[in-house]
């Protein structure tokens, strides 16, 4: 099939190069030349594991095209899907100015019978908006209908996703479309879902929210286990192995971020607003969230701070981590930032390490009273304590001896519990992690 795609951000390539593979021939369009340069010459814009080498081929092997003009596109695609971003605004609502702008470039174009598929992550009723925007300003004969079609990708996990999805949603308002979109996803084998648009657009905000609730459900479980001294991993394991409930988003941690769950949760909590019935499990679902991390830097200040305005004036800390979750270099929503900025605030010099989101970390939080260093080794030289503020899998496999002896504190926090309390005890390590009791270090031999 011939396949147009509006918008080269992380959705639109991922969308691009997996199409692509299937054997269509798709062109991705972007306002941006500088981008669609980048990619023209083989850069990738995104730290994605295997879409680089994806798009590669694909373009080498001319089934994926990149271009800034939306009219070849449009004039030469039978499905066009609109990939734009969707950011918040202020309280909560979704900003469609993106799909927006692209459902004009396609009513401009219109030529023949389109389809045209919303994969961005938008509000219910969003499927009627960019139906009255292309009729009003279509330019031509052309005919459409338009389809949801929402997208259900994991950063760092995208094109394995994509390739192997849990389902495929498809909300149509014709027979014919529905079709069209069948038939292009049956090389898929999992479970597809025909719906209507409203029911399609709403399937992904709950989809989105229902784990962020799982999220901060084991989280406030956490808090519980800390007071009680029971061991919030045992509990999860429990509960979890309950087939009704599953055992997936379940890890007590520093809380949801990301480009998502955060904008996803308090979308919805806008829409539910705006319709009427409102959304209130929500809120305190975003409440627990926020809480986090001043909970977290708490426990820090009261271990090693000495009381004051600044209590960790003085205190070095080694942030290992900064990214929002292993495999990407995203710092939208990343955790790092919030946790950071109240451990400066409180007085406190850092050392950060992360393998790739560095450069992403300075733009947000600078370089005043952080030092970037090379590697987990190089950030904890010193420091009177490290803090594990995202999960790569480098930290789980650290020599945790090397890591004793390049501190001076000997303390650990671990914000993703990523270590057996008894295994951080015996390199002589004092381990506080999220809904255990700590852990004092073994005597060494």
């Amino acid at each position: 099939m011939k396949i147009c795609v509006l918008g080269s951000g992380y959705v639109g390539l991922v969308t691009s190069a997996v199409f692509a593979d299937m054997g269509n021939d798709v062109i991705c369009v972007d306002i941006d030349e500088g981008r669609i340069e980048d990619l023209k010459s083989g850069k990738c814009p995104i730290f994605e594991p295997g879409l680089p080498e994806l798009l590669n081929r694909n373009t080498h092997e001319e089934r994926l095209e990149f271009t800034t003009s939306a009219a070849k596109a449009v004039t030469q695609s039978e499905i066009i899907f609109i990939c734009v971003g969707t950011p918040p605004k202020d309280g909560g609502e979704t900003d469609l100015s993106q799909v927006e702008a692209a459902a004009k470039e396609i009513a401009n174009h219109l030529n023949g019978h389109k389809i045209i598929v919303n994969k961005s992550t938008v509000p219910v009723g969003t499927g009627d908006f960019v139906r009255e925007i292309i009729e009003k300003f279509r330019n031509g004969n052309g005919s459409f209908d338009v389809v949801s079609n929402p997208e259900f990708l994991r950063e760092g996990q995208a094109i394995s996703d994509s390739l192997h999805p849990d389902r495929i949603v498809i909300g149509a308002s014709s027979e014919e479309s529905a079709s069209r979109l069948l038939e292009l996803y049956r090389p898929w084998d999992c479970s597809v879902f025909v719906t209507d648009i409203l029911s399609a657009e709403i399937i992904k905000y709950a989809s989105n929210a229902f784990l962020a609730t799982k999220i901060s459900f084991i989280n406030a479980v956490a808090n519980l286990c800390e007071v009680s001294g029971a061991n919030v991993s045992e509990v999860a394991k429990g509960v979890g192995a309950d087939k009704r409930i599953g055992s997936g988003f379940f890890d007590a941690g520093l809380g949801y971020g990301g480009s998502c769950f955060p904008k996803d949760v308090d979308s919805l909590i806008h829409t539910a607003n705006e319709i009427g019935p409102g959304f209130d499990l929500l809120r305190e679902v975003v409440e627990i969230n926020e809480n986090r991390i001043s909970r977290f830097v708490d426990r820090i200040v009261e271990r090693i701070g000495e009381g004051g305005e600044k209590p960790l004036a003085g205190r070095v800390i080694a942030i290992l981590g900064l990214a929002f979750k292993p495999e990407t270099d995203d710092m939208r929503e990343a955790k790092s930032v919030p946790l950071c900025r109240m451990l400066m605030d409180c007085g406190a010099r850092l050392r950060a390490y992360d393998p790739i989101a560095i450069n992403n970390a300075k733009k947000i939080l600078g370089e005043e009273n952080i030092e970037y260093c090379r590697s987990a080794y190089d950030a904890a030289k010193g420091a009177d304590a490290a803090v594990i503020a995202t999960e790569w899998r480098e930290f789980i496999q650290l020599d945790l001896d090397r890591i004793r002896e390049a501190l001076s504190g000997s303390v650990i926090f671990d914000g993703r519990n990523i270590y057996v309390p008894a295994q951080v005890a015996k390199a002589g390590i004092e381990y506080h992690c999220i809904g255990r009791a700590p852990t004092l270090p073994e005597e060494k031999g």
